[in-house]
C-alpha cells in the first residue's frame, strides 16, 4: 500500500514539474513557489522538496522543454534518428550515414521552428537559434539528453555524430574499400591470375589503410570537439549563473523602487496630515483668544 501511495505521489510531483517547466522564466519562481506550497499543505514533503530543488531555465532551454511537454512524440523523432545514425555509424554504412544526416538537417530545422512558433518567438536572436538547435543536435546523439528533454535548464552542447562532411568521406572510404568486380576469365595463364590477386589485395590493404586514417582523424576530431564543447558548457554556465544574479538584482530593484514609491506616498500623506492639525490648532487657537478677548 505505502508503495502505491509513494507512486502515485511521484507521479504528482512529475505532473507538477511538467507545468512547471512549460510556463515562461519570467514566472518560474512564482510558480515554483506556488507548488511547492501546495505541495506541502496536502503533507507530499518530498513533492515540495523537488519541486523547489527545480532550477530555473534558460530561454532557449524553456523553449525546448515547452515543446516537448506540449507536443506529444516530439522526443521520439530525436531518438529514432539517433538510433538509426548510431546504427550506420558503428556499421560505417557511408550511403547510409549521408542519407541519414541529411534527414536530421532536415528534422532540427522542422523542430526549432515548430518550437519558436509555440513559444511565440517572432524573430530569435542568432545566439538564441544556435542554442535552441546545438540543444537539438546533441538531443540526437545523446540519449542522456533526450532523457531529460523537458526538464533542461540550459542549452546543450555536444560532438554528435558529425557533419555531412565527413559523411562524404566515409561513403568514398566505403566505396573504396569494396572489392573490385572480377572480369571474366577464360583460359587465362596462371601468372596474369597471380599479378591480379596481388592487384586486388594491394587494393584491399589500401582502402583498409585509408578507412584507418579515417577513423583514426574522426576520433582525433572527436576527441577535439568534446574538449571544446566542454569548455563551451562551462562558459555557458558562467553566462547562465551571471544571467541568473542579473535577474534576481533586477527583481530586487523593482521591488526596491516599490518600497520605494509606497515610502514617497506615506511621506506625501504624513505632509498633508501635518499641514491638516497645524490649521486646526491655528484655528483652534485663534478662537481661543476670541474667547479670552470677550
Amino acid at each position: 500500500m505505502w508503495r502505491h501511495r509513494a507512486r502515485d505521489h511521484d507521479v504528482i510531483a512529475d505532473d507538477e514539474l511538467d507545468t512547471l517547466y512549460a510556463v515562461p522564466p519570467d514566472a518560474f519562481t512564482a510558480e515554483r513557489s506556488r507548488l511547492a506550497a501546495a505541495a506541502r499543505q496536502r503533507g507530499d514533503a518530498a513533492a515540495a522538496d523537488r519541486i523547489s530543488a527545480a532550477r530555473k531555465p534558460t530561454i532557449a532551454a524553456w523553449i525546448v522543454n515547452r515543446l516537448v511537454l506540449t507536443h506529444e512524440n516530439v522526443a521520439r523523432r530525436p531518438a529514432d534518428l539517433g538510433n538509426g545514425l548510431r546504427d550506420a555509424h558503428t556499421a560505417m554504412d557511408g550511403d547510409r550515414i549521408h542519407d541519414l544526416s541529411a534527414a536530421q538537417h532536415r528534422l532540427i530545422s522542422d523542430l526549432a521552428r515548430c518550437a519558436f512558433e509555440a513559444a511565440e518567438v517572432a524573430n530569435p536572436s542568432s545566439a538564441l537559434r544556435d542554442d535552441l538547435t546545438s540543444t537539438l543536435q546533441t538531443a540526437i546523439a545523446d540519449a542522456g539528453v533526450r532523457a531529460r528533454l523537458g526538464r533542461l535548464t540550459r542549452p546543450q552542447q555536444g560532438s554528435g555524430f558529425g557533419a555531412l562532411g565527413d559523411a562524404e568521406q566515409l561513403v568514398t572510404a566505403a566505396r573504396a574499400a569494396k572489392p573490385k568486380a572480377k572480369p571474366k576469365q577464360a583460359r587465362t595463364k596462371a601468372a596474369p591470375e597471380e599479378a591480379a590477386d596481388k592487384a586486388a589485395s594491394k587494393a584491399a590493404a589500401a582502402a583498409r589503410h585509408r578507412r584507418e586514417r579515417l577513423t583514426a582523424s574522426v576520433a582525433a576530431a572527436e576527441r577535439a570537439t568534446t574538449a571544446a564543447n566542454a569548455t563551451l558548457s562551462e562558459r555557458s554556465a558562467e553566462r547562465d549563473a551571471a544571467t541568473q544574479r542579473r535577474d534576481e538584482a533586477l527583481a530586487n530593484l523593482r521591488t526596491a523602487e516599490r518600497e520605494l514609491s509606497s515610502a514617497a506616498e506615506r511621506y506625501r500623506k504624513a505632509q498633508e496630515a501635518g499641514r491638516a492639525a497645524a490649521d486646526l490648532v491655528r484655528e483652534e487657537k485663534a478662537q481661543l483668544q476670541l474667547d479670552l478677548d470677550r
